[in-house]
């Protein structure tokens, strides 16, 4: 505002200057030349309007809008609950150390279809300040006319031509134009800041859909060992059935756990192209293409990531930069709306060429120079009001901003507390793996001595593999969290697009 202010006063001195200057010569000029280069004086009476219009603009002038500075609404803490040693990247999916997952990301980065009309998005942005600026220089029109009247005869100089140029400019006193113009500027970059938070969670997606394609592949190899194991029990029980050894409703059991086991199997080959569909799709290309998979296990997790000060969070996060910005853009809006309250100043200047002649054209020169005041006085409260709806969207922002803080924090603890139980789940699940493993063995050997049911026996087997096929799936889920730990961690990432 102190460049505006000082841009104002400029002016204001200037207009009450212009009339003394004038009048030491003996006469006040109305700046207003006629085709005939003939000058007109004002009377004394618009010598004083002049000065009366020049005091009441700096009167208006010390009453400039003036806005205030928002600041965080949210105290944040001094650290998180927990925290590492290891630096996160800007490219954070490179610390899973997987050259493949690295190959995805970066063709989606520049194929993506989302991406991409967040990026255009951004385009629009910077052309909307541009066409904000336009105001702040002259507007300036090139006009031509001609015509003919018939008859001629009954006229004097039939043709009328006029070749001109027109010129206006609005003094920016109160800095209204410059306000709406920062205020784009904000919103370009709350829109570069969108651009970079879309980014983020594109490779965050891309990796997630990867990992669960993994999982997905992993355990229909886990499901088609299980097959292959059940298969292997009824054939031996159909051979002790010959034998007179084994119940015929022993046999119709293992069957059911075959059958159901091979249902599993489909709803995994499902995933696994569905799946894959979905990342051809995020990869900017169709599905049914497949995914070429060099890839058969999750991986191991690299250590935790060093999760920082919770202030750095909130410069570093672009959802949250983009929520200040928006901030940053509706204080600016009601900057531009408090001025409009105030009086314009206006100048305008107008020079041509006329005859009634074409020939004659350049003959005859005519120009002008005038200034216009414009003050509102009643507009049956509409500038009250859209000050006062900028005043309730600035508000309004300020809260999503102190939201978007208190999300980005929420986002991180949970994450590293859901990371440290599923550590402890995924241990009780290989401990209950171990266990239901020495069961059905146990069972089994009984069973084959006589000693137990073939039903706790089918039943052990069945708890086991489903324990398997959870514990490949709460694997699953740990690369999950840690994921969404660098997606809370994560800043800006550069583009093809920022590149280029």
């Amino acid at each position: 505002m102190e460049e505006v202010r000082e841009r104002g006063w400029k002016c204001i001195l200037f207009i009450l200057r212009y009339p003394f200057t004038l009048a030491e010569r003996g006469y006040v000029p109305a700046i207003r030349l006629s085709g005939i280069n003939r000058i007109r004086l004002f009377s004394q009476k618009h010598y004083y309007l002049s000065i009366f219009l020049s005091f009441s603009i700096a009167f208006f002038y010390g009453c400039a809008p003036k806005t205030t500075e928002a600041t965080l609404p949210v105290e944040a803490p001094d650290t998180f609950s927990n925290t590492g040693d290891l630096q996160l990247p800007e490219r954070w999916w490179t610390t899973l150390d997987d050259p493949q997952l690295n190959s995805l990301i970066d063709s989606a980065l520049a194929a993506n279809f989302d991406l991409q009309v967040a990026w255009d998005r951004l385009q629009a942005a910077q052309a909307v300040i541009e066409r904000e600026s336009a105001p702040l220089l002259p507007q300036i029109d090139a006009s031509l006319q001609t015509g003919i009247s018939f008859p001629q005869p009954d006229f004097v100089g039939g043709e009328n031509t006029r070749l001109g140029l027109q010129a206006e400019y609005e003094l920016d006193l109160w800095g209204r134009i410059r306000a709406s113009v920062e205020a784009e500027r904000f919103r370009f970059n709350a829109t570069l800041s969108d651009y970079q938070a879309a980014a983020i969670s594109l490779s965050a997606e891309i990796a997630l859909t990867w990992y669960r394609l993994l999982e997905a592949r992993s355990q229909v190899a886990l499901i088609d060992r299980q097959i292959e194991t059940n298969e292997q029990i009824l054939s031996l029980l159909e051979t002790r059935l010959g034998r007179g050894q084994v119940q015929g409703v022993d046999i119709i059991r293992q069957r059911q756990l075959l059958e159901a086991t091979r249902e599993q199997r489909a709803f995994a080959e499902a995933d696994v192209q569905v799946l894959e569909n979905q990342l051809s799709v995020l990869s900017g290309r169709p599905p049914q293409r497949g995914i070429n998979n060099q890839s058969e296990n999750l991986p191991a997790l690299p250590p935790l990531p060093e999760t920082g000060v919770p202030i750095e969070l909130v410069r570093r996060r672009p959802d949250i930069q983009s929520a200040y910005f928006r901030l940053k853009a509706a204080d600016r809006d009601l900057a531009a709306a408090i001025s409009s309250k105030y009086p314009r100043l206006s100048i305008s200047g107008n020079a041509s060429l006329r005859s009634n002649s074409f020939d004659n054209l350049l003959q005859e020169f005519a120009y002008s120079f005038a200034g216009n005041i414009l003050a509102p006085i009643f507009y049956g409260g509409q500038l009250n009001a859209e000050v006062d709806r900028n005043e309730a969207v600035k508000q309004q922002r300020l809260y999503e901003y102190g939201q978007a803080v208190l999300i980005a924090f929420r986002e991180v603890e949970d994450a590293l507390i859901q990371e440290q139980k599923q550590r402890e789940s995924i241990q009780f699940l290989e401990e209950q793996v171990n266990l239901a493993r020495q069961a059905y063995d146990r069972l089994r050997t009984g069973y084959l001595n006589g000693t137990s049911n073939y039903l706790d026996v089918l039943t052990a087997l069945d708890q086991e593999q489903q324990l398997r096929r959870d514990l490949l799936s709460a694997n699953l889920i740990l690369l999950e969290f840690r994921i969404a730990l660098y997606r809370a961690l994560a800043g800006s990432i550069e583009t093809e697009q920022d590149a280029g």
